[in-house]
């Protein structure tokens, strides 16, 4: 196998000096090492090391990767060799699932995971009209318009972006013709023959070109400026985060149909990417009590997570039920069918975080939908 090295523009910050930290960092395909060169002081800053839980396909412009206790924030590619073997390789594009096919959502992000699709940015929202016609304004004039408008904003919708080889053509092919008659008779197996209804109401959108997927991207996910509204209540609610190992092990779908399954309403849903600050924040309540505080907040933020309101009535109670004991090998054992017991591995990658207290499941709704979400 060929070194392959790979470079990259990576920011870290520096808490103790309250500084943004820049470097080029390379990347050695043959045997998962990295180094590090201090752009700023002219430096090396990090000799080649192994770092065996560390891939190529975990690596790209805007991913977040937790390096030796740090936490690395990836900005741009670094040479013209590394834009050019992996733009195609992690091409992206937007992908939408729209109100009618929301009751559908967990089993639309479960195809999305077993298409070999990563997500990296999701989030449920609603639009306005304003937002909707901006979205759709090179369909203005055309009779179907007026349709598409009061559709589109009937209802939540959910939002991601997906990355991959060929994305945008694959995501495409995957959720099949517009029309969703025409669908089911030459690509049944697609999203729009599965769960759409017509040519309007067809389940799903996805960008047509790189140059649609750049400005339909920055629509819903806003490098600057404005984000968009979230979906979430504060009411009879508490919080679910599906934990990073549960999202790379292609889990999401599975949890949030099972969710969903069980009665519950799954009222706002954000995928994001926690700084190690934050992950310390959330999980304070059980600093100097549970012995895996510190193994719990390097979960947190070792990848993307995934947000949820979950609504019931008693919901924190109920849904504290549905997830099961902590340990997930206890789970097994004594409630083999809540979520734990399915999907998590030990006590720290538990598959999901629930709110513990009934009367701490608005605050924790409110950290992520509030706070982080700003």
């Amino acid at each position: 196998m060929a070194d392959e090295r790979y470079c990259f523009l990576v920011e870290w910050y520096d808490q103790f000096a309250a500084l943004i930290r820049r470097y080029q960092l390379m990347y050695y395909s043959r045997d998962n090492s990295v180094e590090m060169f201090d752009i700023k002081n002219n430096r090396l800053f990090l000799k080649r090391t192994k770092c065996d839980g560390l891939r190529l396909e975990n690596l790209y412009v805007g991913a977040t990767v937790d390096l030796f206790s740090r936490q690395i924030n990836f900005i741009d590619y670094g040479d013209d060799f590394t834009k050019s073997r992996l733009a195609q390789q992690k091409e992206r594009t937007l992908g939408i699932i729209k109100p009618d096919a929301m009751s559908k959502v967990g089993q639309i992000i479960d195809a999305i995971f077993q298409c070999g699709f990563k997500v990296t940015q999701l989030k449920m929202c609603r639009l306005t009209r304003n937002e909707a016609f901006q979205f759709y304004q090179e369909h203005q004039g055309k009779t179907f318009f007026d349709n598409l408008i009061n559709f589109m904003t009937s209802g939540p919708v959910v939002a991601f972006e997906l990355m991959g080889v060929d994305a945008i053509t694959k995501w495409r092919e995957v959720i099949g013709p517009t029309d969703s008659a025409e669908a089911r008779k030459t690509a049944p197996m697609s999203l729009r023959a599965r769960f759409g209804k017509d040519n309007t109401q067809n389940a799903c959108h996805g960008s047509d070109s790189v140059a649609s997927a750049a400005r339909e991207i920055e629509f819903f996910f806003p490098s600057v400026g404005t984000v968009r509204q979230n979906t979430a209540k504060f009411t009879d609610c508490t919080c679910c985060v599906i934990k990073p190992h549960a999202v790379a092990a292609g889990n999401a779908g599975k949890i949030v149909s099972a969710i969903m399954d069980a009665g519950f309403e799954v009222s706002a849903m954000q995928m994001f990417h926690m700084e190690k600050a934050n992950a310390e924040e959330f999980y304070e309540v059980y600093k100097g009590v549970v012995q895996e505080y510190n193994a719990m907040v390097t979960e947190l933020t070792s990848g993307p997570s995934i947000a949820l309101e979950v609504r019931a009535q008693n919901a924190p109670v109920a849904f504290r039920e549905m997830t099961g004991p902590a340990d997930p090998e206890i789970a097994r054992h004594l409630r083999p069918r809540t979520l734990r017991a399915l999907y998590g591995q030990d006590k720290v990658k538990n598959a999901v975080h629930c709110t513990d207290l009934a009367e701490d499941g608005l605050l924790e709704i409110e950290y992520f939908f509030k706070v982080l979400d700003r």
